[in-house]
């Protein structure tokens, strides 16, 4: 089993003030990674020297209606992935509670990815595997950076902001995607505000957006969710499906919103493997299938 770093570490997204701040204050205005890093595997070299692999690492967007972040959907995402040797960054993106509306969250998890890719080398990882996952509303930020990113601005005298923002995968749980007649409520209000403009819904209900170049996504959800109805997760991956991109699709019956790995307070010292919910089963398929996991 891979260990993790039992002393994570927080950073703030920019130096300065991020864009459209509100103020300065840590826990509203600032948003921050924490990294949580596996053990470096290494490999022997055909001189038979050690060296480390470079890893996979995933930007992970908590849930919460864009209102709150909800820890089981953020730290214990982290861990799990951790034991199979994947580098987890747990994003702390602002929210509509606070009064931050699109683009701010765009704006922090797209800094996210630029950030990782930015200082892959620091961290041992490849930069070709540098991933997303969200669940619920952090679902739905985690697919509007899959759909909307750019290469990077390589006259930016700012490195980070010279790195991709293209996820090379995505993992969506129970991500609401629509922000149609199926929209969840709250997500849409915090994320938009009261009454917004048509073509902005437009733009931000995702099974609208993909394209060819999509990155392949793994992506599950409940038949017993009446938060966030499965449909959510069936538009877009019948849109993947017509836009050509690989896709791994899961609609478990049982279980309602926000089931996360399937335990709260996961702690990988504790033999509790045999209580996960079956797509941690399915998703860690999926990552070896893809080459994401050593």
């Amino acid at each position: 089993m891979t260990s993790y770093n039992v002393i994570p570490e927080t950073f703030p997204l920019w130096q300065g003030d991020a864009p459209l701040s509100l103020g300065n204050d840590p826990v509203r205005d600032i948003p921050t990674l924490t990294a949580y890093l596996p053990r470096v595997a290494t490999v022997l070299d055909h001189n038979k020297t050690a060296e480390p692999k470079k890893g996979t690492a995933v930007i992970v967007c908590p849930g919460g209606g864009y209102g709150g972040l909800a820890g089981h959907e953020g730290l214990d995402y982290a861990l799990w992935l951790n034991e199979r040797g994947i580098a987890a960054f747990v994003l702390k993106y602002r929210l509509g509670s606070h009064d931050y509306r699109h683009p701010a969250m765009w704006y922090d998890v797209s800094r996210a990815i630029r950030t990782v890719r930015a200082r892959a080398k620091e961290w041992n990882l490849d930069p070709a595997k540098i991933g997303v996952m969200g669940s619920s509303a952090g679902g739905h930020l985690s697919a509007t950076v899959i759909t909307h990113n750019d290469a990077g601005k390589p006259e930016a005298e700012d490195p980070i902001e010279r790195a991709s923002s293209r996820p090379d995968f995505g993992i969506l749980c129970y991500a609401v995607i629509s922000l149609g007649p199926l929209a969840h409520g709250g997500s849409k209000r915090n994320l938009l505000g009261d009454n917004p403009p048509e073509d902005l819904v437009q733009h931000l209900s995702l099974e609208q957006q993909v394209t060819a170049d999509t990155p392949p996504c793994f992506i599950w959800s409940t038949q017993e969710d009446k938060a966030v109805l499965a449909e959510h997760s069936l538009l877009f991956a019948l849109a993947l499906q017509r836009a050509g991109v690989r896709y791994d699709l899961h609609v478990f019956e049982k279980q309602g919103h926000g089931i996360g790995l399937g335990v709260r307070g996961y702690d990988p010292a504790v033999s509790n493997a045999g209580e996960l919910h079956p797509w941690t089963r399915d998703l860690e398929f999926w990552l070896r299938e893809e080459g994401l996991i050593f």
